[in-house]
């Protein structure tokens, strides 16, 4: 079954890629509807960057050959942040400026907090696929939603695995100092001591670095079982390679920025016991069956944030749908007061933006470069 017949869709959507250093975009028809994807498309997180075009594009593509949304088609514009506060901000500002009334991004939870003041100033909805930083919601904005979930969700999961399997070992949590990773880190200790568990060892790097050997050093010097990394999978797979090798056989667990097919490709064989905190693979789950073969059919695979990017199309789509309007108060009213089918399920969300239901669970590389989730 493919997923025109799943949604009743078939492919083909245009496409406008939008930079801060890209010239302005082709004039849409007048019919169009621009809306917009939002996050790292270069730099050192650019592999989320490719997650989240490729399920905008399909989903898109799908949405107009079903017939697009209030008879118009939809056009899609991709701006690229790098993960950068200050041109998420200037891309923010660009796509409002641009009258679009609705952006699936950002990646980075530090790229995603300045740019939605930006959208809310200028009444674009937001929803990030991606973002966990439970700031993004916590601000009172009424422009926000996201369909992931936060980290001191995730970080509690990481935390009851570890009390678990590490009680009494020796335990380090490191953080790279960005929004994402240092609140994920501080999420993770807060629900570690919480339980009575006491991290030998907490610090900080730089997202950047290269050279870990001085933090390796200290993990040997205290005979660390297992090192906790609130960071991106860059330096997160730098980290790895140098414990190997200083012929640490330490457990590295990290959180979702680790759901990258790259990871393996930084760190080879070296991968295999790595651990790391995701939600249920949704590759797997009945409602993406249809889109998922579709992607392969392109060899893609949508791993990661692929089909959430997707299904906040779905849901902005069906919204407005629903809504008879595109403008944002009505549209998040509709949203939030309703339940939502998406590739991903059902999805309903509190006031806030946050979903209503959302669960993390443990994933494991092996040396051929797959992840598995844990049975427990």
């Amino acid at each position: 079954m493919t997923s025109a017949k799943f949604l009743g869709l078939a492919l083909g959507a245009s496409l406008t890629t939008l930079t801060l250093t890209v010239a302005a975009p082709l004039a849409a028809n007048a019919q169009d509807i621009k809306i917009a994807v939002a996050g790292p498309m270069t730099g050192g997180e650019s592999a989320f960057g490719m997650q989240m075009k490729n399920g905008a594009e399909q989903a898109v593509a799908d949405i107009n050959a079903a017939g697009g949304v209030l008879g118009k088609k939809l056009k899609l514009e991709v701006g690229d942040d790098a993960c950068d506060p200050k041109q998420a901000r200037s891309i923010a500002e660009k796509l409002s400026g641009d009258g679009i009334p609705f952006v699936a991004g950002h990646f980075c939870s530090s790229s995603s907090i300045p740019a939605s003041e930006a959208y809310a100033e200028n009444n674009v909805l937001q929803i990030t696929p991606a973002s966990t930083n439970p700031l993004f919601t916590e601000r009172k904005l009424k422009n926000v939603l996201r369909i992931c979930g936060r980290d001191d969700q995730q970080g509690v999961i990481a935390a009851q695995y570890i009390t678990k399997n590490f009680k009494g070992k020796n335990v380090a949590i490191l953080n790279d100092k960005t929004t994402y990773g240092k609140g994920l880190a501080d999420e993770t200790k807060k629900a570690l001591n919480a339980a009575g568990f006491q991290e030998k060892m907490f610090e900080s790097y730089n997202k950047g670095d290269k050279d870990f050997n001085s933090i390796v050093s200290r993990l040997k010097r205290d005979n660390i079982d297992l090192v906790y990394i609130g960071g991106y999978h860059q330096e997160t797979g730098l980290i790895l390679r140098q414990m190997r090798d200083q012929g640490l056989k330490t457990v590295l667990m990290a959180g979702d920025s680790m759901n990258s097919k790259e990871f393996a490709s930084i760190v080879g064989p070296l991968a295999e016991g790595t651990l790391f905190t995701f939600g249920p693979d949704p590759r797997e789950k009945p409602t993406a069956k249809a889109v998922v073969e579709e992607f392969k059919k392109k060899n893609i695979d949508p791993e990661g944030y692929t089909l959430y990017t997707y299904a906040a199309m779905q849901l902005w789509t069906d919204a407005v749908k629903k809504a008879g309007s595109t403008d944002t108060q009505k549209v998040i009213t509709t949203i939030k007061g309703g339940e939502w089918d998406t590739v991903l399920g059902k999805l309903s969300f509190d006031d806030k933006g946050d979903l209503k239901i959302i669960d993390y669970v443990v994933y494991k590389w092996d040396a051929k470069g797959n992840y598995a989730q844990l049975e427990e």
